[in-house]
């Protein structure tokens, strides 16, 4: 018997699989990625007897595998908030899926073991960019202001870690971040006793945040923003915290923030507007590569020639949805 961990490599996936462990230890294969790599259960070989936890990734997205470790006799428990497709009625699958605008899988997985290790879970979805959210439940934890912004900055630095066209782009891998958290009951605790390792995140966030804030966009209304990020390291770590960071200061506009791949074309990182959750995943899935959820999306592989067209079509779906 074999127990294997599936996350998403950023801070929700993070965060929801520590409050699991913390809850109930145990040694675990570890699979994880980049933020992008969401095709995850294909690495996963599982047999009869197996326990599979799957953490803030797509079951549209891994039907087959999924299918595959069910019918080799493997336990699966599966919590996201992306869209889920066809759930497979399987006695051996559990799932909790929810794909409101204001749940992530931290929170769902929070509400699961009844608020045990909620400090957590806060912090992953202010990776997520759910700041309401977030702070509903940092209330009810009676955090003060100065609290609930350092579990928000832990929150943000992790998800920015978790970008990138490759695991080499990141500060740390995040099985490795895993690993210098998963023990903290706390993650107050966590940025005091592993000082190292959240100081280096937050100068990483700070630094290439600054780089980001030099470029203007190359489109820009009242409805929506398009941003181009060069080919470069600093550029495909910051290009889905930008977002968020857009979000944020624009809640009334929808944003794009588009990669240079050393193949020419572009990947795209789409957030809908904060005051209006919806269409991301909608827009995105007209795209052969596209998906995601509906505050929140990307295009994994969008043509290098179709800037221009691209801004007009994210222009029109978003002056559509608001009418």
């Amino acid at each position: 018997m074999a127990f294997i961990d599936v996350f998403n490599g950023d801070a929700d996936g993070l965060c929801a699989l520590i409050q699991l462990r913390l809850a109930s230890p145990q040694d675990s294969e570890l699979v994880s990625g980049v933020k992008r790599d969401i095709a995850l259960l294909e690495r996963v070989q599982a047999a009869s007897g197996d326990v599979v936890t799957v953490l803030d990734v797509s079951m549209d997205k891994n039907t087959e595998p999924l299918n595959r470790i069910l019918a080799a006799g493997a336990e699966v428990f599966y919590v996201d908030h992306h869209f889920a497709g066809d759930v497979p009625d399987h006695p051996l699958l559990t799932s909790r899926i929810n794909t409101a605008a204001d749940v992530c899988t931290s929170l769902l997985v929070n509400g699961h073991l009844q608020g045990a290790y909620a400090e957590w879970a806060i912090v992953g979805a202010f990776g997520d960019n759910l700041r309401a959210s977030a702070e509903t439940v940092a209330k009810q934890c009676d955090l003060d202001a100065s609290e609930i912004s350092r579990l928000e900055n832990l929150g943000i630095y992790l998800n920015y870690n978790g970008y990138g066209a490759s695991l080499d782009d990141l500060h740390f891998t995040p099985t490795e971040l895993f690993e210098k958290m998963r023990h903290f009951d706390s993650p107050f605790t966590f940025m005091e006793e592993a000082a190292e390792t959240f100081e280096a995140l937050q100068a990483g966030y700070q630094n290439d945040m600054r780089s980001a804030a030099k470029l203007p966009p190359v489109h820009a209304s009242d409805t929506v923003a398009v941003y181009v990020l060069p080919n470069e390291r600093w550029a495909r770590r910051v290009s889905g915290v930008y977002g968020n960071d857009l979000a944020n200061a624009y809640p009334d506009r929808a944003h794009a923030v588009l990669t240079e791949k050393a193949n020419g074309n572009y990947l795209v990182s789409i957030r809908a507007p904060l005051n209006n959750k919806r269409g991301a995943d909608e827009f995105c899935r007209q795209f052969p590569t596209g998906g995601g959820r509906a505050a929140a999306a990307g295009i994994n592989d969008l043509a290098g020639g179709s800037l221009e067209q691209f801004s007009a079509q994210f222009e029109a779906f978003y002056r559509e949805l608001n009418r």
